[in-house]
């Protein structure tokens, strides 16, 4: 159990802002608009995300599918900032 709440402590955060804005960045229209209502989004996902760590067996478990998902948004982030699909408007 303790290993299941430190994963969902320190990995809970993270898989959020890579969610979110994976999400935000993507979301088509304008960013001025559509980014204040997924920045708002942040709390509920986060929540989500530290939950989501108590619903697998073990802490390793957890450990490496939050893992997995923390980097694996990351990895979307910087490749589609790579290709120029998604970007921050200036």
């Amino acid at each position: 159990m303790q290993a299941k709440s430190w994963a969902a402590a320190l990995l809970g955060l993270p898989l959020t802002v890579g969610l979110v804005g994976l999400i935000a960045l993507a979301w088509p229209g304008r960013q001025e608009i559509t980014a204040l209502p997924w920045v708002l989004m942040a709390f509920p996902v986060w929540i989500g995300a530290m939950s989501l760590a108590f619903v697998f067996r073990t802490g390793l478990r957890a450990w490496l599918w939050l893992g997995g998902a923390t980097l694996l948004c990351f990895a979307l982030l910087y490749g589609l900032k790579a290709i120029g699909w998604i970007g921050v408007a200036a």
